[in-house]
């Protein structure tokens, strides 16, 4: 039959043990457990500093406003600039060129490789356009029109000090120039003299604009804080889905190691700059006269 409940100070009946307390110290533990698990999920949200991307805080903002500054800093400098030959994937374009965000100029050698041929050959450039080397005379004997070999002739060059070195020999005649179009090289091309900036972007106000951090990353060793850049419409959408076409890969002291660029669904333009200075000079030609 129950027994009714002892009231206060009713002294306990002999033999009745009391409650253990083990049970007690099991739910404060699964209790602390719980919030601590609460807490972890909330720290792990986008925007709190977690592992997932989110929102840039007040020092990743900071890092990636010093970005474009430090990349003025540090010109002239060398730059790599891949991407696809065309919209199906097939074949390469690369371009390896010095350029000097101080005068707003590159100079390079581009090459073009893909299952069936090789073009090989110089070429310069500014905020307004485009200008391309003449190909030199073809060799006595050669078939007309026949593209170059996969082997490089002598006078191909295959780095950014060479191809500065070749194009100071040049004269301005011997460059065409054309204006930029909508061409994915000509985008990235656009971008390199473009990324730079001669004081550091304003951090409360670039982070309204909505950039995310993605992920850390290393790259020949070092580790780099990966951001996509401001969206188009941050007022209109804040849906990841709308990021920018821009991604950055940035130390923690700000300077920026490589930009990719979105040139189409799926096809991106690869942008490497050196970490140091170059002491090669961005030749007069094709912009000089006479």
């Amino acid at each position: 039959m129950p027994q009714p409940p002892r009231k206060p100070g009713e002294p306990r009946e002999p033999g009745k043990p009391r409650e253990p307390r083990k049970k007690i110290w099991v739910a404060a533990i699964a209790a602390t457990t719980a919030l601590a698990g609460a807490l972890t999920a909330l720290l792990l949200l986008p925007g709190n500093g977690g592992t997932s991307p989110h929102p840039v805080s007040a020092d990743e903002a900071q890092r990636l406003a010093l970005a474009r500054f430090r990349a003025y800093e540090a010109s002239p400098a060398e730059v790599t600039v891949r991407l696809p030959a065309a919209e199906t994937g097939d074949g390469t374009i690369t371009v390896r060129a010095v350029v000097d965000h101080h005068a707003h100029r590159a100079v390079g050698a581009y090459e073009i490789v893909d299952d069936t041929r090789t073009v090989q050959g110089l070429l310069a450039w500014d905020q307004e356009g485009i200008a391309v080397a003449r190909p030199p005379a073809a060799a006595p004997g050669a078939e007309p029109g026949r593209t170059t070999t996969r082997t490089p002739a002598p006078d191909i060059v295959t780095t950014a000090a060479q191809a500065v070195r070749r194009a100071g020999t040049l004269k301005r005649e011997e460059w065409t120039r054309r204006p930029y179009s909508t061409a994915p090289l000509d985008r990235a091309l656009r971008l390199v003299v473009s990324v730079a900036a001669d004081r550091p972007d304003d951090a409360a106000l670039l982070a309204r604009s909505g950039p995310l951090w993605l992920r850390d990353e290393r790259l020949d060793g070092h580790g780099y804080g990966v951001f996509s850049g401001p969206r188009p419409t941050p007022s209109v959408s804040a849906s990841p889905a709308d990021d920018s076409t821009l991604t950055y890969w940035i130390d923690a002291d700000g300077n920026l190691r490589r930009v990719t660029a979105r040139m189409s669904p799926g096809h991106y333009a690869t942008v490497d700059f050196v970490a140091t200075r170059v002491r090669t000079v961005v030749p007069g030609a094709p912009w000089t006269k006479g």
